[in-house]
């Protein structure tokens, strides 16, 4: 079990199983919601991603037709990232974790919207797009 909270501490959150994939994403709509040059998420199904405290605070923004992504109403803190196309997973900000997830991040996407201030300099694969 992984556990998780907002910068405020009003939302809390649990991940009651093993983490999908875990991705840095550079397209420009996730640098904006992160205020930095990339966000990083991790995937999870969405049954198994639960609400301990804070649901009612928890606040939904349409960023495009088939995307919803969810902070805290309170302090501004970036949670999920939920695609219509993939109504059974939820992916949420790494950032928010309080527990180490035992994972780490395998790939960059979206890197042809990257900011151009920012140069990546790991060795994981980039994608220019989506990877899924």
């Amino acid at each position: 079990m992984i556990r998780g909270s907002c910068l405020c501490g009003s939302v809390r959150y649990e991940v009651r199983g093993p983490l999908g994939r875990i991705s840095h994403c550079h397209c420009s709509m996730c640098r904006k919601a992160h205020g930095a040059a990339f966000g990083t998420y991790a995937s999870a199904p969405r049954d198994e991603f639960v609400w301990l405290a804070g649901a009612d605070a928890v606040v939904a923004y349409r960023s495009s037709p088939a995307v919803t992504r969810t902070f805290c109403g309170r302090c501004g803190a970036t949670l999920q990232f939920i695609d219509d196309a993939h109504p059974d997973v939820v992916d949420f900000t790494l950032g928010t974790l309080d527990d180490d997830p035992g994972a780490r991040p395998a790939l960059h996407i979206f890197v042809a919207s990257k900011a151009p201030w920012f140069e990546i300099t790991d060795a994981l694969p980039q994608h220019a797009a989506s990877a899924r």
